[in-house]
Formats: structure tokens, C-alpha cells, sequence
């Protein structure tokens, strides 16, 4: 009775199926009908008109003086009318209006004219119907269909068969382990996302290791992470690792202009799935068809239909089935509450920018077929390009290795790295560009502003390169630095040190030239977004504390903070950042005035050389300024801690701290080994 029922129910649903997309059949005969009215129209009018244009109607008394005058060469009478012509060089044919004259065929013969008459023939019908309707009507029908069958090939449909009926058919590609050829070998830099899925491939291979203590198959994992992190390449190894059929494709690929045709796409998707299960589903960019179901914004009844049909289908199949949903996104917070719970996405695996260790990782990856010299230090490589994804560093070692072909190496050295990430990240050299000496002057003292404050800080990140070569990203300088370590968190006095580094460009145009430019757009753009941010989320103001005035959207996409405070506090709030930026310049254009002459020497050097590395910079600022590099450094703390005093106890720095606690173990352990070699003596007297 059960499959009676749901054999009922499929057959009702094709059936109204059928009816909903059969629907845009009936405008095809309005169009017929239009088609043969302008046919006819055509006929009556146009076509007469086409015809009958060259011809001339004149009077009937104009006819006799022209017969009599012998300037008609050929007479031909048809029914009333008279058609005749006259003998110049262009034979112009005339008309005119038969009348009652008996003496008309002795004035022709006198006149030496050719006449005759043409015998009425009436058509039948029955054929004047199929030649001016019917045939026309055919031939309209034919080609509706054949650009109808046009259409639906390029909207999916099948080549052959009913075409209407492939609407609701899914068109998921379907992978096999020996046709994806990606396994998790391929994949680095994600290893805690690496690990929650090869769990889930485990369960597939060996399911009863985890039904043996009660364990059931995640139903779904939500991959979630920023533009170019490897979520679908995650999915494609998953493929790889499983062995089992792997159903991809896009959110958008449910989307239709019939409506219902989404919602049958997922039924089609989930059959074939529960068919050949175990079997991984993979939907790419499902917030397409996942969009929360909120009529504020108003409402799309054919994705709001396939999101219900996609929550019934994930509900509707058993866990011990083998049958997982993977999907990805980069804008979760757009999703539907309801997709986003247990029982249909059990887990939510976050796919991050890759830290220092996982950048060494992916670029060993992707450089493993490439031909590298030994030269190559790949973690210099991942310092210089914090914040980069897997598929920048992808891009970063393809540019690497056109480069080396391009220089006519054979192997990829390490230049060719650093000069692939200035490409990604700022552009191609523009050498065709060129400068006027003051602007080049100009140029060179706004990048050594930068560098020099950054090198007199001591909470600024080490020089790398100072560049006067303009980019084609609008760049006209750079100065690249290199962090010493990976950070995960920014102190107030390394974001303070920040805004005078980003300011010093500026400072130095005025401290040297005694104006500014429009060179320190980009810089006060960015300085002004860090100080905004140390106010409104970071509580680095003394005025604000710790209240949060602004909350990120779009975290992985832009990250665009939104304002969560009225209209007079905004304009508090843009005067404080205006009051730190203001102190930061002054800082910045204060140290620059005490160090000027190393800023004329490097100045004057980079303009003459253009590029220079950090260790030549280095190597002026300190002649300039009589440091000895070789001296022992003090080594500091990056954060340091305050002592703390009290009765009987005294807080100790880190260092003694630890060489305490080393003694203290070591004492322990001493007694222990005197313990026991006590023991064992007794024993052996005892025995």
C-alpha cells in the first residue's frame, strides 16, 4: 500500500509537472496566428503594391491619341483593365480602364499595334487556401519548433525526446576516484578542515568501526571561508579519497525561469543519489538557492520552493544510507537559519586564510613540479605574503616560473619569487612610464619617509625593498616589509607605530619640500581605517573605552564595518580619529626632522639606483647615523609585563620564571632517584 501510495504520489507530481511547464507551449499559437494575419496582410497590400509600381494609369482618351499617334507597340486587354505599351527605348507599361468601344481592334490594326486578350482562369479554392494559408502556416509551425528544440538545448534539455520534460531533470556532474585525479596529498594549509572530512570519508569506507559504539554519518558539512581559501578543492579530494560517487554542482544550476523547475531538480538529485548511495553530494555557492526566507527585502517564490524542497529532501534520507551533503559558501550569514542546523549541516567546517606554517605548506605544494634553484627559501617567501590565500600563492608560483623563462633560466630562483609576489600584489613595473626629475625626487623621499620612521620604530615591521618604479595597479612606490614572525594579535603601540609609518610619506613631503602631494592618498585611506578601527572595535580610545561602535558584515568577503551608533556620536568619533592621525603625523614629520641627513643620503641613493634591498638601506642608515651592526642588542620583550609586589611575593619575568620551575624539577626528580635506589637496597638486604 505504502508503494502504491508513493507510486500515486510521483505520478500526480509528473502530472503537474508536466502541466506547469507545458504552459509556455499556448503563446506559440498567438504567435502563429499574427504570423498568417501579417502573411495575408502582405498579400492583399504589399505585394500588389511591389508589383504594380512600375506601372503607369493613365485616361482612356490619353490611350486613343497615343494608339492614334502610333506610340503603342502592345495592347493586352484583361478583364476591364487595359495594359499597354509604348514604344520607347524603356518600353513603359501603362493602364487604363477598358470602355464600350466597338471601333477599338480597327484603330489597333491600323495602328500596326500587337493586342490580345487574357482568358479569365478562376483558381480553385480549395488551392488558393493551401497556397496563401495553409502552406504558410506549416512552414511558420516547422520553425517555431525547430528554434523551440534551439532553445531548450541551450537551456539544458536533451537532444532528444520531450524536451519539456528535461526541466526537472538535475544536471549534477558526476565523479568517480579515477576521473578527479585530487586527493587531500593536494591539499595544504587546512589541516583541521583536512581532518573533520577525512573522518567523514573514514565513515564511508569503514562504517562499522563507528556504528559499533552508536556513532552515526554526519548528514551534512557547511564549508565556509573566504574567496580562494580551496573550499571546493576540499570537496574534489573528498571525491578523490572516498571511492565513491561524487554528484557536483552549482547553487545557480537549480535555478530556472519555469517555476518548480528548482524544486524538481532536487528531487531528480536526491533520487539519484539514494540510488547509488553511498555517494557525496557537493553544492558549490549554495547561498544562491539558500538565501534566508525574510520578506523584507521582498521574496523569490521559485528559490524560496527549492530552499523547502532541499530542507524536505535532507530531512526525508537516513544517515546509515551513506549518503553526505557537502556544500560551500562564502557569505554564511545570509543563510537560512533553518539549513544551518543539526540534523541537516551537522558540521560547519571553517576553511581560513592559511597562517605561516600552512603558506609554507601550499607553496611546497603547488612548487613541487616546479624546477627550483637552490636558492629558493620558501618561508621568507610565505613571511613576505601574510595574508594570502591558496590561490594567490597558486598564482604567485606560475608568475615565478614565467619569469624564470622569461630571464632565460632553467630553474626558479629566489628573485623570481619575491618580484612574482610584487606582481599579485601591486602590479607589473610600468618602465615605459617617465617621470620628470622633481617628481622622481618627490617619490623617492615619500618611500624613504616610510621606511626610515618604520626603521626607527621599534615596534615597525624590518624593510625588505624601497622601489621607485611606478606598478600598473597606480602605484608610483613601495616599500616592502617583511614581518620577523607571524602575529596573530596587534598591541596599541604596534597599531600607533602603524599610523606614523603609513603618515611618514606624507611628512616627509612637507618636512623636504615644504608641500604635499596627492602621492598619500592610499596612505591616509589606510591610516585612516586603522585609527577608526582602534576607536570603534578595538577600545583604544581613552574617550570611547570599551563600547563597540561598529560590527563587521560580509566577514569573508569585504569586511565592511557598520555603524552601530547615532549621528552625534559618529561626528565624536571622526574627530578622535582626526586627533590621532593628527598626532601621528606630528611624530612621524618630528622624527624625520631629527634624522634628516640619512634621509637626504638614502634619498639621493635611491634615486640614483631606483630599486635598493633593505640591506642596503640598513647599511646607510647606519653609517649615517653611527651604529655599530655588530653590537650586541638588548633583547626585549614584544610585550612586556608589569612587575607586580606584594606581601612575600614578587612577580618574576618570564626567563627566571622558567629557569625556577627547570631547577625545581630538577631537585624533584634528584630525590626521586635517591628514593628509589633506597628502596631497591632495602630489597635486595630483605631477600
Amino acid at each position: 500500500k505504502i508503494g502504491l501510495t508513493e507510486e500515486k504520489q510521483r505520478d500526480t507530481e509528473r502530472r503537474t509537472f508536466m502541466k506547469q511547464v507545458q504552459k509556455p507551449r499556448k503563446p506559440l499559437i498567438v504567435y502563429y496566428l499574427i504570423a498568417i494575419a501579417v502573411l495575408i496582410l502582405f498579400n492583399s497590400f504589399v505585394f500588389p503594391a511591389i508589383v504594380g509600381g512600375n506601372v503607369e494609369e493613365v485616361d482612356y482618351g490619353t490611350f486613343l491619341t497615343m494608339v492614334e499617334n502610333k506610340e503603342v507597340s502592345k495592347v493586352q486587354l484583361e478583364g476591364e483593365s487595359i495594359y499597354f505599351t509604348d514604344k520607347s527605348e524603356d518600353s513603359r507599361q501603362y493602364e487604363t480602364t477598358r470602355f464600350d468601344d466597338p471601333d477599338l481592334v480597327n484603330r489597333l490594326e491600323k495602328a500596326g499595334c500587337k493586342f490580345g486578350r487574357v482568358a479569365d482562369r478562376q483558381m480553385s479554392p480549395f488551392l488558393s487556401m493551401l497556397l496563401s494559408i495553409v502552406i504558410p502556416m506549416i512552414i511558420f509551425i516547422l520553425l517555431g519548433q525547430f528554434l523551440s528544440r534551439q532553445l531548450m538545448k541551450k537551456m539544458g534539455g536533451a537532444a532528444g525526446g520531450n524536451q519539456f520534460m528535461q526541466f526537472g531533470k538535475s544536471n549534477a556532474k558526476v565523479y568517480v576516484q579515477s576521473t578527479t585525479g585530487i586527493t587531500f596529498n593536494d591539499v595544504a594549509g587546512e589541516d583541521e578542515a583536512k581532518e573533520l572530512l577525512t573522518e567523514i570519508v573514514d565513515f564511508l569506507h569503514n562504517p562499522e568501526k563507528y556504528s559499533g559504539i552508536g556513532a552515526k554519518l554526519p548528514k551534512g558539512a557547511l564549508l565556509v571561508g573566504p574567496p580562494g581559501t580551496g573550499k571546493t578543492l576540499l570537496a574534489k579530494a573528498v571525491a578523490g579519497e572516498a571511492g565513491v560517487p561524487f554528484f557536483s554542482l552549482s547553487g545557480s544550476a537549480f535555478v530556472e525561469m519555469y517555476v518548480g523547475v528548482g524544486a524538481s531538480r532536487v528531487r531528480d538529485l536526491f533520487k539519484q543519489a539514494q540510488q547509488m548511495a553511498p555517494c557525496i553530494i557537493f553544492i558549490d555557492e549554495i547561498d544562491a538557492i539558500g538565501k534566508s526566507r525574510d520578506n523584507q527585502m521582498g521574496g523569490n517564490d521559485e528559490r524560496e520552493q527549492t530552499l523547502n524542497q532541499l530542507l524536505a529532501e535532507m530531512d526525508g534520507f537516513e544517515s546509515n544510507k551513506g549518503l553526505v551533503l557537502l556544500a560551500a559558501t562564502n557569505r554564511p550569514e545570509i543563510l537560512d537559519p533553518a539549513l544551518l542546523r543539526p540534523g541537516r549541516f551537522d558540521r560547519r567546517i571553517i576553511v581560513e586564510k592559511p597562517d605561516l606554517k600552512g603558506r609554507v605548506e601550499v607553496l611546497k605544494v603547488h612548487s613541487k613540479d616546479v624546477k627550483m634553484d637552490e636558492t629558493v627559501n620558501l618561508e621568507e617567501i610565505a613571511l613576505a605574503t601574510s595574508g594570502a590565500v591558496g590561490s594567490d600563492l597558486a598564482n604567485m608560483i606560475n608568475e615565478a616560473a614565467i619569469n624564470a623563462v622569461k630571464h632565460g633560466r632553467n630553474a626558479v630562483c629566489q628573485s623570481d619569487l619575491f618580484e612574482a609576489v610584487e606582481v599579485v600584489l601591486v602590479g607589473k613595473e610600468k618602465k615605459d612610464r617617465i617621470m620628470s626629475q622633481e617628481e622622481r625626487r618627490i617619490v623617492s623621499y615619500h618611500e624613504v619617509g616610510h621606511a626610515l620612521v618604520s626603521a626607527l620604530q621599534k615596534d615597525a615591521e624590518p624593510v625588505q625593498k624601497i622601489t621607485i618604479v611606478p606598478r600598473t595597479m597606480g602605484a608610483l612606490g613601495y616599500v616592502m616589509q617583511t614581518p620577523e614572525e607571524e602575529k596573530f594579535l596587534n598591541t596599541k603601540k604596534e597599531l600607533q607605530a602603524m599610523l606614523v609609518g603609513l603618515l611618514a610619506g606624507r611628512a616627509a613631503e612637507e618636512v623636504v619640500f615644504d608641500t604635499v602631494t596627492t602621492g598619500a592618498s592610499n596612505d591616509i585611506e589606510k591610516a585612516t581605517s586603522v585609527a577608526r578601527a582602534m576607536i570603534t572595535q578595538y577600545g583604544m580610545s581613552e574617550k570611547f573605552g570599551l563600547i563597540g561602535l561598529e560590527s563587521i558584515q560580509n566577514r569573508y568577503l569585504d569586511g565592511r564595518p557598520v555603524s552601530n551608533c547615532g549621528q552625534q556620536t559618529a561626528s565624536e568619533i571622526d574627530e578622535e580619529v582626526m586627533k590621532m592621525l593628527k598626532d601621528a603625523y606630528e611624530e612621524a614629520k618630528q622624527l624625520l626632522r631629527n634624522h634628516r641627513q640619512a634621509l637626504d643620503k638614502i634619498a639621493a641613493f635611491l634615486i640614483e639606483k631606483e630599486t635598493i634591498t633593505g640591506k642596503e638601506f640598513m647599511e646607510i642608515f647606519h653609517e649615517v647615523e653611527g651604529i655599530d651592526p655588530d653590537a650586541p642588542k638588548k633583547e626585549e620583550a614584544r610585550i612586556g609585563m608589569n612587575p607586580v609586589e606584594g606581601e612575600g611575593f614578587v612577580m618574576k619575568p618570564a626567563d627566571d620564571i622558567d629557569d625556577a620551575h627547570n631547577a625545581d624539577v630538577q631537585e624533584k626528580s634528584e630525590k626521586t632517584e635517591e628514593k628509589t635506589v633506597g628502596t631497591a637496597t632495602e630489597s635486595v638486604h630483605e631477600e
